[in-house]
């Protein structure tokens, strides 16, 4: 058989075609980016270009078969904002002119405040979906909560529209599709639930769920119309898949008729604005959905990725390959600390191997850690995963 370039093997899995070997293909947390990358992680955090070179970096050292942009893009000179820089206690804090404070650990995400508290959330009790002002926050922009009043969106830009959107927004993947030429490149845009969970905050949001159940399905509309317009933003310039961001849908948070209700309709509509530009897509759910794989199958979906087993999740790979290895590829399966974390070699390798012995059959599987590898989890361990893909996933 032909020796494949590592796009040309994740679109083979994507399609459940054949190829040379099993592709691998892990989100890292970015923690892990900023402990292994050799690149600052302020600059990780704040500049596309710095991000997508950490993207490469690390894929090119662990022999990745892709990478996944799961930050948007940013504006740049985000250094003229700051008036002041300084670590205490191994945390990174910078501030800003508007008097906010992003604090950076080393291993985790970062987090802006404001005197040392969280940024506010909305109250569902005062929100009106017809009027921004009530649901923009200020500070999440985009996917992901950083500083505000350095970027702002107008309040009046009707975010459904693309183009609203600078062009800025799509830097990132821009920049990680000209790096990582050979590569597979994925896509994140974040599932209307998700929005709806970072707008109240995720225990609000869920009493919203009960007491304001109308409220939520508004917004949801919203939420659904500006996802797909970042999907028209983000399609042209070459991903070879979109990422749907639904992490918090599994069954720690929400039950089965709660998902059908307030997760699956939207996620279909966004699945198909994936698909008018022929792309394909997947849903990433950590936790428990082995319960909810059959309703997933009604989204329009490609793939799914996490595949959390137990203890953290639910899902038997063997179970999910028999039942739905036809219908969707399948991403993921390795539990992100108990076998990827914790595990010694011995038991590490052992996991490797079940996974690919398992999920290679007829193709459609993509071998990765469940949920985003650790901060901690060391460098030769991944590479140790990639050459067992090498040595044991090879299609004859």
């Amino acid at each position: 058989m032909k020796l494949f370039s590592s796009r040309e093997r994740v679109r083979a899995a994507m399609r459940h075609e054949p190829a040379d070997r099993v592709p691998v293909m892990c989100q890292l947390a970015l923690g892990h980016y900023f402990l292994h990358s050799r690149l600052d992680p302020a600059d990780i955090w704040f500049d596309s270009s710095s991000f997508a070179h950490a993207l490469e970096e690390l894929r090119s050292r662990y022999g990745f078969d892709g990478v996944l942009v799961n930050l948007p893009g940013r504006p740049a000179g985000w250094r003229d904002y700051l008036t002041a820089e300084e670590t205490v206690d191994s945390v990174r804090r910078l501030r800003w002119t508007n008097g906010l404070e992003t604090r950076i650990p080393p291993d985790d995400n970062p987090q802006t405040c404001a005197g040392g508290e969280p940024l506010p959330r909305a109250d569902y009790a005062g929100v009106d979906a017809d009027d921004p002002a009530t649901y923009r926050l200020p500070g999440y922009v985009w996917n992901t909560w950083h500083a505000p009043g350095l970027w702002d969106i107008p309040a009046a830009a009707d975010l459904s529209d693309p183009a609203v959107y600078p062009e800025w927004f799509t830097a990132g993947l821009r920049a990680a599709r000209a790096l990582c030429l050979e590569a597979s490149v994925h896509v994140e845009v974040y599932s209307p639930f998700t929005h709806l969970l970072e707008l109240f905050g995720y225990q609000n949001a869920l009493m919203a769920l009960i007491e304001a159940p109308v409220t939520c399905h508004r917004l949801l509309e919203r939420f659904t119309a500006m996802a797909e317009a970042q999907v028209e933003c983000l399609a042209p310039h070459d991903p070879d898949a979109v990422l749907v961001s639904s992490a918090f849908a599994g069954a720690g948070f929400i039950s089965r008729p709660m998902y059908e209700q307030f997760v699956l309709p939207y996620e279909q509509r966004l699945a198909a604005a994936v698909h008018r530009h022929a792309l394909p897509v997947c849903v990433h759910t950590c936790g428990a959905i082995g319960d909810r794989l059959d309703l997933m199958s009604r989204s329009g979906i490609d793939g799914i990725d996490t595949l959390d087993p137990p203890p953290l999740g639910t899902v038997e790979l063997a179970e999910a390959k028999e039942r739905f290895g036809e219908r969707f590829f399948l991403k993921g399966n390795l539990d992100s600390v108990n076998e990827m974390l914790h595990a010694d070699n011995a038991a590490f390798d052992r996991a490797v191997l079940d996974r690919l012995q398992t999920g290679m059959p007829g193709s459609g599987y993509i071998l990765s850690s469940a949920c985003s590898v650790a901060p901690r989890v060391q460098p030769s361990r991944l590479q140790r995963m990639v050459a067992l893909a090498e040595a044991h996933g090879r299609y004859e």
